[in-house]
């Protein structure tokens, strides 16, 4: 049976940056162990599969070992390819996803009236104190100035420059609880920057974490006090994210490009 699959890259406008994602669509739902195994063939940080039912989109997304209950970069991917590949004409497109009812709106760049701005509503996460820092600290070997925590670790350090400069041992990393582990500080030309590592959930480090922002705006937004944000995930590929903090939700705004388009053989 052959399936149509795209590769975007999500929260960037330029190829090769920011996060790629597969985009796969199906008519019906394939098992959950043929879904995993799709994502980890295909070896990236996520795999979004969705169906269309009743008009109703329903978006599940897969790790290379893992189904996981919220992926930004990914959802964006997914509206980029019902946009532009199969020209879905509503400005606002609702997916039902394990995390509930997530909307996506997009629109015309003012700047740049060839690209479209998506943005994410998504739900807010507060990161609260915590009491786990030996690993963390033995991890970075660096001294944070603050330990925080809620889907995903936080620990924020002094500047831009530590953030790009740690290399955390990934295996002390994956023996931590939580999903994975935000790094975060001052942007020398953003409000913030940040990395994020996830070893236990099969991503040594994320090229641009989606999620990890609805920690990382009411962080943010508190401690600049300000609800609107720009943000920059210092990884290898690099990508960037407005944020905006409005009321329980967090909207993240960005761009994307395609990279590929197929088909995939399952033959079984």
């Amino acid at each position: 049976m052959k399936h149509a699959i795209f590769q975007v890259d999500a929260f960037t406008n330029a190829l090769f940056k920011g996060n790629p994602a597969a985009v796969i669509p199906l008519n019906a739902w394939l098992e959950d162990e043929i879904l995993q195994k799709i994502a980890a063939e295909n070896n990236l940080s996520e795999t979004a599969f969705y169906i269309i039912d009743n008009e109703n989109i329903k978006l599940r997304w897969f790790t290379p070992e893992t189904e996981v209950d919220l992926c930004g970069h990914a959802t964006l991917a997914t509206a980029w390819i019902l946009v532009n590949e199969y020209d879905l004409q509503e400005t606002e497109i609702n997916f039902e996803t394990r995390s509930g009812i997530l909307t996506v709106r997009h629109f015309v760049d003012a700047k740049n009236k060839n690209e479209q701005i998506f943005e994410l509503e998504l739900p807010i996460q507060q990161a609260h104190e915590c009491d786990i820092k030996s690993p963390l600290l033995s991890a970075f070997g660096h001294l944070p100035l603050e330990i925080l925590a809620a889907d995903d670790y936080l620990l924020l350090f002094e500047n831009e420059q530590i953030i790009k400069e740690l290399q955390p041992d990934l295996a002390l990393l994956s023996q931590l609880p939580l999903r994975g582990v935000i790094v975060t500080a001052p942007g020398d030309e953003v409000d913030f920057v940040s990395r994020w590592f996830g070893p236990n959930v099969g991503v040594n480090e994320d090229p641009v974490t989606g999620s990890a922002h609805t920690i990382l705006t009411p962080y943010w937004a508190n401690k600049l006090d300000k609800t609107l944000l720009t943000a920059k995930q210092v990884s290898r590929r690099g990508g960037n994210i407005e944020c905006q903090l409005r009321n329980d939700k967090v909207l993240l705004r960005g761009k994307a490009k395609l990279y590929m388009k197929g088909e995939i053989n399952i033959d079984l």
